[in-house]
């Protein structure tokens, strides 16, 4: 494989049967570069049920701005919305794009929230550990397996493993493939939400910071979930730090990003200032993380 030219912003034209979208890959240098390669078990294709669980209390804006997210990866358009560019959905085609690179079928991945469960009593403490979210999760699925369960905690809940380098996480708990999304509001804003904290103070395009950095995060672990769901898809194979689709691509969201930095290439609203990257389902916007793209071995993002 060859390696990525050093660190520059390249634009190419990614062609569709209904759509030419422009869109950018975000080149890393070619020491950093990761080696993200199949390792040849399952992925998650078809249709994706997910149980959403809300672990502690969350505000209304919070709730309907992730709902709206998930509803956003299939949508492709409506006539009240012809112009608005570019699209959630059009991210999520590179997710499916992991199917060819699997040398699979590639198909549409359609996803589908299924269940929600709202626990607001704290069941297993408000400093959660892996070994703790097996009554949760299958509180959840109530024993499906067919259902992902992706559990979002409270700004008042502490999360191990989170805020050290990942904002979200996923795992497998007796072969169940699960995400855990953390509110980085009151723990880790200057490192989990980035880029409306800790640095050039965007303002989100829900205007709730908690809520869109837990789109950002339930984001990255959902698509690291779809290509790896039981740890032995698509990653690097490296000790040092294994990385996956969108943990190789962190703090990138547009192209001329410098991850830490400059979230790149954005588009904000002249009247209110929000700052965003995607449009969704019924003109919802929302900034979505660069995933690393497994045709041009490069991060991408949608500007």
């Amino acid at each position: 494989m060859a390696p990525p030219p050093n660190w520059r912003t390249c634009s190419y034209f990614l062609f569709s049967l209904f759509s030419l979208l422009l869109s950018s890959q975000v080149c890393t240098s070619a020491g950093d570069a990761p080696e993200i390669v199949y390792h040849g078990g399952a992925l998650l294709t078809g249709n994706v049920k997910l149980a959403l669980v809300w672990y502690g209390r969350f505000g209304r804006v919070q709730k309907n701005t992730v709902r709206a997210f998930v509803k956003s990866l299939n949508y492709v358009g409506h006539y009240h919305y012809t112009s608005q560019q570019p699209l959630v959905s059009s991210w999520w085609k590179i997710v499916e794009a992991y199917q060819s690179a699997a040398k699979q079928p590639q198909r549409p991945i359609t996803v589908k929230v299924v269940r929600q469960v709202t626990d607001t009593s704290y069941s297993i403490g408000k400093v959660i550990t892996a070994d703790f979210l097996k009554p949760l999760i299958q509180k959840a699925t109530e024993g499906n397996s067919g259902i992902v369960p992706v559990i979002f905690t409270a700004r008042d809940v502490s999360v191990h493993g989170l805020c050290m380098g990942k904002c979200a996480d996923h795992g497998v708990i007796d072969q169940q493939p699960y995400i855990i999304v953390g509110n980085p509001q009151t723990e880790c804003p200057e490192e989990c939400a980035w880029p409306f904290a800790g640095g050039p103070n965007l303002i989100p395009p829900s205007g709730d910071i908690g809520a869109d950095a837990m789109v950002i995060g339930f984001a990255q672990g959902l698509v690291d979930t779809l290509t790896n769901p039981l740890e032995t898809g698509f990653f690097e194979d490296s000790l040092r730090k294994p990385l996956e689709a969108s943990s190789a691509c962190m703090g990138i969201f547009g192209s001329g990003a410098i991850p830490g930095s400059n979230p790149g290439k954005l588009l904000k609203d002249p009247i209110t200032g929000k700052s965003f990257n995607a449009y969704g389902s019924k003109g919802k916007r929302f900034l979505v993380p660069a995933v690393w793209n497994p045709v041009t071995n490069a991060c991408w993002t949608l500007m």
